[in-house]
């Protein structure tokens, strides 16, 4: 029985390091592009970048669609690494504030949806 799931195990790490082999070289050709187009400040704290440091600075999605990477990085803004966790801290937030475990919205009455007619009376 461990002899039939250990192909599965190899083939199943070969697609993760291939994944997460394509991600890093497509990040690495978008986040070149992005370091030439803006300049190595951050977007939100206003902290600047070089050196050894320049790692620190992230390439932010706008849209949070990591494949939308026009050419001229109207999609993208340079973030320290603490203004981009925080960024997708702010956006996990709001889906846990406004969304429930099930992934319904919490809040389903309208007061208000009636006001019309009400008035009227």
């Amino acid at each position: 029985m461990t002899q039939s799931k250990q192909p599965d195990n190899a083939r199943l790490d070969r697609v993760v390091a291939e994944a997460r082999q394509q991600r890093e070289k497509r990040e690495q050709g978008y986040r070149e592009r992005a370091l030439k187009l803006y300049p190595w400040i951050c977007g939100r704290c206003g902290r600047e970048f070089s050196g050894v440091r320049l790692r620190e600075l992230t390439v932010h999605h706008k849209d949070h669609n990591h494949d939308n990477n026009p050419p001229d990085g109207s999609n993208w803004e340079l973030l320290c690494l603490y203004c981009h966790d925080n960024e997708h801290m702010r956006e996990l937030d709001e889906a846990a504030r406004t969304r429930g475990p099930d992934g319904k919205p919490l809040a389903t009455h309208n007061p208000f949806a009636d006001l019309k007619s009400l008035l009227k009376k």
